[in-house]
């Protein structure tokens, strides 16, 4: 079944220049581009969206990161797209990722790991809903 997941080209990969390269690399896995914006998130933004996190030692620093410069939220579509991306991105850390992954090709390190992507469907609407309206959205 064809589902939407939500991205996003974190300011590290996006500020080097990675984001054509990372975006063309999921399209060659068969990920449908369907809404994207360019945008410097505000610390408020970011608070809100990784919010889960903010019990955990690493909040401030992602915060921090992710307000640093611009990135890029996208949706993708693509048949079980939650999962697909999540093993397309590889490994949070790039030295334990995969060959071929996103982050085993652009990341840096653990912490400028080039790429965000939703954990579950449920997570990966309400991701997409924070960055985008319905009338964003393309229509199959």
């Amino acid at each position: 079944m064809s589902n939407r997941t939500l991205t996003i080209i974190k300011p590290d990969a996006f500020k080097g220049g990675k984001a054509g390269l990372i975006l063309a690399h999921l399209e060659k896995q068969g990920f449908k581009l369907i809404a994207a914006r360019v945008m410097k998130l505000s610390t408020e933004q970011a608070g809100e969206f990784y919010g889960v996190h903010r019990a955990r030692p690493f909040f401030g620093e992602l915060v921090e990161f992710m307000t640093s410069d611009y990135c890029m939220p996208m949706v993708l579509e693509k048949d079980n797209a939650v999962l697909a991306l999540r093993d397309a991105i590889g490994a949070t850390d790039p030295a334990e990722a995969a060959e071929g992954t996103v982050r085993k090709l652009y990341a840096e390190s653990k912490g400028k790991n080039a790429i965000h992507a939703s954990d579950s469907d449920e997570n990966a609407a309400r991701e997409s809903r924070f960055f985008f309206a319905e009338t964003d959205l393309i229509r199959a």
